[in-house]
């Protein structure tokens, strides 16, 4: 690995893997990348709060900076619920997870893996019904329980995203199929078409003989 992905690496590590967006980037792991680089600043991670912050320094031998509350504010652990009596199973929810830890299927009631749920908050503005809410989980967890969390959440990220490219590269190729069935398809129409042509010219030939 080289010295520059190895820094992506650590500072990674040191994020809460919420991929809630708040930095202003897709994820934890592109906010990383840009702290890295240089564009981006150590205090733009809300959910990882001061004590982030403070780790991010520390690592990267800059000043502290609190949490740049542009950004958001700080808010206690907490998961996502959903009110499954007013749950009208339009599948938006589950779209927006950016860790799959919504289960459920169009039309059918939705329900929240609370163990999956980073408290992200991005189920909660594309609900029609406003059937999500946010349920504070107790106590902080430790620095440990933290960067357990973090890990499996991160783990969990990834597979979503390795799903998603899936998913996208199977549409591709079915979009293709359709495309290469709908010109065989015009190709065969039309040569159809032709061969019927010469059929009548020839029978007004041979009528005319």
């Amino acid at each position: 690995m080289s010295a520059v992905g190895d820094r992506i690496q650590r500072i990674d590590a040191l994020l809460p893997q919420t991929q809630c967006r708040q930095c202003g980037y897709p994820g934890c792991r592109p906010y990383a990348e840009a702290i890295a680089a240089g564009s981006a600043d150590i205090n733009q991670c809300p959910p990882g709060g001061d004590e982030g912050a403070r780790e991010l320094a520390a690592l990267l031998g800059v000043a502290y900076k609190p949490v740049d509350a542009r950004f958001g504010a700080t808010k206690p652990p907490a998961a996502a619920v959903i009110e499954e009596a007013l749950c009208i199973g339009c599948t938006l929810c589950i779209r927006a997870c950016p860790v799959d830890a919504i289960a459920g299927a169009a039309k059918l009631m939705h329900t929240v893996i609370a163990r999956d749920c980073t408290g992200c908050e991005l189920c909660l503005p594309p609900c029609p019904v406003d059937c999500i809410r946010m349920v504070e989980i107790g106590t902080r967890p430790t620095r440990r329980e933290r960067r357990i969390a973090a890990d499996h959440a991160r783990r969990r990220f990834e597979l979503h995203q390795t799903r998603l490219g899936r998913e996208q590269r199977t549409r591709r190729a079915a979009n293709r199929r359709a495309g290469t069935a709908d010109v065989s398809t015009r190709r065969q129409t039309v040569q159809r078409a032709i061969e019927r042509a010469r059929q009548r010219l020839a029978q007004r030939q041979r009528s005319g003989k």
